[in-house]
């Protein structure tokens, strides 16, 4: 049999495992559990040179038994949302009050290990390695970093991973070279005025309405500073503010995010969104400054990886189920940071079937599922892309 046919025999394993999954959820840099479970896995696998990265990741590596000195890392996310799950009408609803898997990170996990067992009954057919990230904190920007720091990826020639995607089909995959999801980067804006009585408001400076300002003015830079066909939007979230009524408001703090396609367009509007706010702040006489926090890169696959991974998607599935123009995301993902290091691709797995319509809704929703279809799916085109690769069988 071939993968595809063993990843279906393995179907009731990676449900059930997914199942495990979606009951515990666990936020970000919390996931305690959830790597326990991942580590008991990895040892009924057979893969036992496994370790903690940080508190709550885990790392383990593999080797073929044939000679070979290629290395493939293989990465899945496991934290879940602070959302609480109002699935539950099934058995796998989660058991954790205000935690809830609704973005597809239970199903990333077991596809994965699925993907794992299935190469380690092979490794007498290949060489090279296979290192396997489960990574801790995607949903804070975290996680991805701290396996780059550690020097994980150092030698790896291909990074792959897989992500839910309810917008698309259950059996078709998406390959989509280039950008694919935008660049997360949150700030907040502290503005500083002088309180006043608001019946003698040249006496103050008016914090408030310096934000407001600011709030308004920042879409100028969307709208005409970058090009219309670069996709750029900022977001204003938060706006805390005033102390009464009837007092000029001392200072105003505002949080918000900006996401971007591509490296300067991210550059030259984080520069030109600190210039509009002190400048906005000084012609109202107050002050204003920015701090920023820095949670994901662009999302930019490698043409040529994206072109190995479609060959391996067509010869599982199909022709059919290969999908190249999927929609971009201006949601965010910090496989990206993998991608400023190694060649890889992030592909998204079609987990919406119309006929269970919670599996169609957005992610991040309270009721949101997955196809659990998609599980075989997974497990199986990580084990073919990762064969394919380590025999050379894609050059």
């Amino acid at each position: 049999m071939g993968f595809w046919e063993e990843a279906q025999a393995m179907a009731p394993q990676l449900t059930g495992l997914r199942e495990e999954f979606h009951r515990h959820p666990e936020a970000s840099r919390q996931e305690f559990w959830t790597a326990e479970r991942i580590e008991r896995e990895l040892d009924d696998i057979g893969i036992t040179d496994h370790r903690r990265v940080e508190e709550t990741g885990v790392y383990a590596v593999f080797h073929g038994v044939k000679p070979g000195e290629r290395i493939i890392t293989l990465r899945a996310d496991i934290d879940a949302l602070a959302m609480q799950d109002e699935k539950t009408d099934v058995p796998y609803c989660s058991q954790i009050p205000g935690r809830m898997h609704a973005c597809g990170h239970d199903a990333h996990a077991a596809g994965l290990l699925g993907g794992a067992r299935l190469l380690y009954a092979h490794r007498a057919e290949f060489g090279g390695e296979v290192r396997l990230f489960f990574q801790q904190a995607e949903e804070i920007g975290y996680g991805g970093r701290v396996f780059v720091r550690e020097g994980l990826l150092e030698g790896s020639g291909r990074v792959f991973g897989v992500h839910m995607a309810s917008d698309l089909r259950v059996g078709t995959v998406g390959v989509k070279p280039g950008p694919n999801n935008a660049s997360v980067d949150h700030f907040t804006i502290r503005v500083r005025g002088k309180a006043a009585h608001v019946s003698t408001p040249h006496r103050g400076v008016d914090a408030l309405y310096i934000a407001s300002q600011i709030v308004v003015t920042l879409q100028a830079l969307v709208t005409r500073r970058t090009s219309p066909v670069d996709p750029l939007l900022i977001g204003v979230g938060m706006l805390r503010s005033g102390t009464a009524y009837n007092i000029v408001a001392e200072s105003a703090e505002l949080e918000g995010t900006i996401r971007a396609f591509s490296p300067e367009t991210r550059a030259q509007a984080k520069a030109e969104l600190d210039a509009l706010c002190r400048e906005t702040a000084k012609l109202y006489g107050g002050e204003a400054d920015v701090e920023w926090e820095d949670f994901a890169a662009p999302l930019l696959n490698d043409p040529g990886v994206c072109r190995e991974v479609g060959q391996a998607v067509a010869g599982l599935f199909g022709e059919q189920a290969l999908i190249t123009d999927r929609a971009l995301s201006l949601g965010g993902d910090d496989f990206a940071e993998f991608l400023l290091t190694v060649p890889g691709c992030y592909a998204f797995v079609g987990s919406g079937n119309p006929d269970k319509p919670d599996t169609v809704l957005p992610h991040h929703n309270n009721r949101f599922d997955i196809d659990e279809g998609a599980l075989p799916i997974t497990a199986a085109l990580h084990a073919e892309y990762a064969f394919r690769w380590l025999t050379g069988a894609i050059q």
